[in-house]
């Protein structure tokens, strides 16, 4: 079996906090930290230092650090300048080649050979990305690339053929790196009391497979310091390369992002016609005074079309938007496969496209049935514009109208919010089948014909008999349920204009038929009632 290739990894810790701060401007010792759907992700050493960690909510943060800087993700910005460190990495060494921004991996012998040994190497690559970049970094060296970037975290240099020791005593954890998806697979590991690489690499491969399949084997092998595949000896068709030409040229990132999308659709329907999927990226392009630019990116899992464009988009970031821009704007791009593994098995039908951009299993039909579907949208995109087709992400929040959003097809469908997430004053299920984008003015009346109010004590001034919606005829109440507060629970000694309430109806609607509907109340300087949605 041929031993993994020895790599080098040069990390840049806390990325994405770094670059949110360097674009706002923020002094270096600000603390800093970067949220998704409320929680941090990235933060800087000195936020570390005040106590924010990862995983926190931004209210914990803010209080752990009144004075910590709050940025939001980003991946374009992340990917755009981290082009001056992968630049800085290209002037000593031949290969560089990306595997997300913050990250980038390159084959060391010839270049160890060339500056007197892999030492030499790794000095002269942190002071020139320090001097070149402005940033700092780490760099390891070990066999194969998970290795490689553990060792990097760790500033360790892993002699050749001590992989497997060097691994051994880290954490489980270690195998969920980002993208790859392994979350359930290391939760599992440790209930089974594997708790080190070590510990799970002692197991039988015969017996991973039968325990944990596919999933489990690959994440195996990087355990036991080996390549997660083995190499492939089957050469990709030269028609797999994918070249377009463009007139007007594209000097705007919109414009590239827009078609990076229907480019993500041909590159991975031309790979999975052969049984492929593409685990590195080449991304070259030609300017229109001839320049030529070009990066590869490595990818853990193969590739979606999501996951293709996501990158192209983020190299034409880091082109586009680079102190040292081309000088003219794109005329030829080309997508070259510079790595593929045996696809088949791990395509994936699109609507079942996870938000990092990569493979999970599906069906055979699924996958033909999705990329029918896919090409189908992306071709009233081209017509019609981006933000023409829509598909809707389940979020957090409070209302019913906040637990739905809209992403335009093509995009990332990443929640802004958790939505299993213990959201005071939410509305219990079954939500509301139509939700409203504006409220509908209602009027809920009772016996006499006096407007129902809702007091801070959550109490009905009397049972509503009749509701009538933007002045039609009123309908008549046939039973209701509530009140509900929403969002924060006022308390007894709150004033009655911060009011905000909720009520289930069911209404008469015509001969024998009913109508569900879902209202809600607000007391400001005069009482109000709403319809915010009706239910099936």
């Amino acid at each position: 079996m041929n031993p993994p290739v020895r790599m080098l990894v040069l990390w840049c810790p806390d990325w994405p906090a770094v670059a949110a701060a360097a674009v706002a401007g923020e002094p270096v010792g600000r603390p800093a930290a970067v949220f998704s759907a409320n929680r941090v992700v990235a933060c800087t050493a000195v936020a570390r230092g005040y106590g924010v960690r990862r995983g926190m909510r931004r209210r914990e943060a803010q209080s752990c650090c009144p004075e910590l800087a709050v940025f939001g993700e980003d991946e374009g910005r992340d990917a755009r300048l981290f082009e001056s460190v992968a630049r800085a990495v290209e002037e000593l060494a031949v290969g560089v080649e990306v595997v997300r921004p913050g990250i980038v991996a390159v084959p060391v012998d010839g270049a160890a050979g060339y500056f007197g040994g892999e030492h030499g190497l790794l000095e002269r690559l942190v002071d020139e990305v320090s001097v070149a970049a402005g940033v700092e970094s780490q760099v390891g060296v070990a066999d194969g690339l998970f290795a490689a970037t553990l060792a990097a975290r760790r500033s360790t240099l892993v002699e050749p053929g001590g992989t497997a020791e060097f691994l051994a005593p880290l954490p489980i954890r270690e195998l969920d790196q980002p993208e790859a998806g392994r979350a359930e697979l290391v939760t599992l590991l440790k209930q089974l009391g594997l708790q080190t690489l070590g510990a799970f690499a002692a197991l039988g491969e015969s017996d991973v497979s039968a325990r944990f399949g596919m999933e489990g084997v690959l994440a195996h092998r990087l355990a036991r310091g080996r390549s997660e595949r083995p190499p492939s000896r089957r050469r990709p068709p030269p028609e797999l390369s994918l070249a377009k030409a463009f007139d007007p040229p594209i000097d705007r990132v919109d414009a590239a992002a827009f078609v990076a999308k229907g480019l993500g659709e041909r590159f991975h329907a031309g790979l999975a016609a052969y049984g492929l999927a593409c685990t590195r990226l080449g991304i070259y392009a030609t300017t229109e005074t001839g320049e030529q630019l070009g990066r590869v990116w490595r990818c853990a899992e193969p590739l979606t079309p999501l996951g293709v464009a996501d990158r192209v988009r983020w190299q034409f970031e880091g082109w586009l938007k680079a102190k040292d821009r081309p000088h003219s704007g794109v005329v030829r791009l080309r997508l070259e496969p510079e790595e593929t593994v045996e696809g088949r098995s791990l395509q994936l039908g699109l609507w079942q496209a996870g938000a990092a951009g990569v493979l999970r299993p599906s069906t055979e039909d699924e996958d033909l049935s999705g990329e029918r579907a896919g090409r189908a949208l992306v071709r009233v995109q081209g017509l019609l514009g981006p933000e023409s087709v829509f598909t809707a992400v389940l979020d957090g929040g409070h209302g019913p109208a906040e637990r739905a959003r809209l992403v335009p097809w093509g995009d990332r469908r990443e929640k802004t919010a958790q939505a299993d997430a213990n959201w005071a004053g939410r509305l219990p299920s079954p939500s509301p089948a139509t939700v409203f984008a504006r409220p509908v003015p209602a009027q809920v009346l009772d016996e006499s014909g006096r407007v129902v109010e809702i007091t801070t004590r959550r109490r009905v001034t009397a049972a509503p008999c009749f509701v009538s919606f933007e002045g039609g005829e009123p309908r008549e109440v046939l039973a209701w349920a509530g009140p509900w507060f929403v969002g924060v629970r006022a308390g007894a000694g709150h004033a009655r204009s911060g009011t905000r309430m909720r009520l289930q109806v069911l209404l008469a609607d015509g001969q024998d038929a009913e109508e569900a509907v879902l209202l809600r109340f607000e007391h400001h300087k005069n009482p109000m009632w709403t319809l915010e949605g009706k239910y099936d």
